[in-house]
């Protein structure tokens, strides 16, 4: 059996690394990597750390718009199918990597099976909730990780198979637990000690492209009585010095600002 598998985020990558593994034991996989997180902070570093295959085709389709976006990679995905022929087409969440390969398969005539099915913010205003809506009704295997998800998809009377399997980022969570325990050099090299220190991200256009609310996110950072560790996506980053934010956070006392982190040194953060 031949799965086209289409990832295209930081979430997905680490997914892929439980998956593909079992996967690649009895079944031929193609990955296909839309491009949507692009760089190396945001891409290999999750390859290289979790094992997670090289993808067999880069489409390279990182920048616009969320329409534009899936659009293009839609289109691009669509020759991709026509020529490898898979019996499934496998997706992952609720990125625009995931309504395209989604749509992709569907539109091809391709099963498509979706991980993570069934989840729902019950705000349309959010494009994710669109995402996975879309993608879960066009989908012919709805692979969920939780009984609330599966009572989301009897309500809405989805036509594919409901099963209820677990979720796999737990799985990848325990795998690589005690790579994480050994890495206690991490929080000396920052002069952290364990328990006394947060760790903070913030990536979400909801979160940060927002001038206010970004600004309340930095009051807010600034304001925390023990030692932050900020750990900036590239978008965040940007956002910050659009809104003349990055100085008052590099000013913080506590604060410690990195570039992001791979999956096990945030882990071992944790």
């Amino acid at each position: 059996m031949r799965v086209l598998t289409v990832v295209g985020n930081r979430p997905q990558f680490i997914k892929a690394a439980a998956v593909s593994a079992h996967l690649r034991r009895s079944h031929e996989e193609v990955l296909v990597h839309t491009g949507q997180h692009f760089d190396d902070e945001l891409s290999a570093i999750f390859f290289r750390e979790l094992g997670v295959p090289e993808p067999d085709r880069q489409l390279g389709i990182a920048l616009g718009s969320n329409s534009s976006q899936t659009a293009r990679m839609l289109a691009a995905l669509e020759p991709v199918v026509v020529e490898m022929a898979p019996d499934a087409v496998l997706v992952y969440g609720d990125t625009n990597s995931t309504l395209a390969g989604a749509l992709a398969g569907a539109q091809s005539g391709v099963p498509v099976a979706h991980v993570e099915a069934g989840m729902r913010s019950f705000d349309r205003s959010m494009p994710e909730e669109l995402n996975r809506v879309l993608a879960d009704h066009v989908s012919a295997l709805l692979l969920c990780s939780s009984e609330v998800a599966v009572r989301n998809l009897r309500r809405e009377n989805v036509a594919g198979s409901v099963e209820l399997v677990g979720d796999v980022m737990v799985d990848v969570a325990l795998t690589v637990q005690p790579q994480a325990r050994s890495r206690v050099d991490l929080l000396r090299a920052r002069g952290l000690k364990p328990g006394e220190y947060l760790v903070a991200t913030a990536h979400r256009s909801g979160n940060v492209d927002e001038p206010a609310r970004l600004e309340s996110l930095v009051e807010l950072l600034l304001a925390m009585p023990l030692p932050v560790l900020f750990s900036m996506h590239p978008r965040t980053r940007e956002r910050l010095v659009d809104a003349g934010l990055l100085e008052r956070l590099r000013d913080g006392e506590r604060l410690i600002l990195t570039p992001p982190l791979g999956y096990l040194e945030f882990t071992a953060l944790m």
